[in-house]
């Protein structure tokens, strides 16, 4: 997908402030710590055409209105990813600033866990 400049400057600007992953590590982390969350943070549209079987969904639209009301210990480890790492990079920031102090972002996204053969449902 191309992007717009002003997305991607935006989301330059939020990257080195977040800690992002990869796939492989994502996959570490999620085996070490059971209670970690994968959430999906793409538009309803996207996770209903398919989703990583673990997710949980929490739409980059109304994440900062329910993120605290359905996670409310902002010790929990999170790992975001959206379509392809850069939603999933604003919203980790976002949930930094909000006070999360253990979220990641999914460098690749929804496109690099399929690549990787990451089990998913529809």
């Amino acid at each position: 997908m191309q992007h717009s400049p002003g997305f991607l400057k935006v989301v330059n600007e939020v990257r080195p402030k977040i800690k992002e992953i990869t796939v492989a590590e994502a996959k570490a982390r999620l085996a070490q710590n059971p209670k970690a969350i994968l959430m999906d943070v793409r538009e309803d549209s996207e996770w209903q055409k398919g989703h990583a079987a673990e997710a949980v969904h929490l739409g980059k639209g109304i994440l900062e209105r329910d993120i605290e009301t359905l996670y409310p210990n902002p010790d929990a480890e999170i790992i975001m990813y959206c379509g392809g790492g850069y939603r999933s990079a604003l919203t980790a920031e976002v949930a930094q600033r909000m006070g999360y102090k253990n979220v990641l972002s999914l460098d690749g996204g929804y496109k690099a866990m399929v690549a990787a053969g990451w089990p998913m449902k529809t």
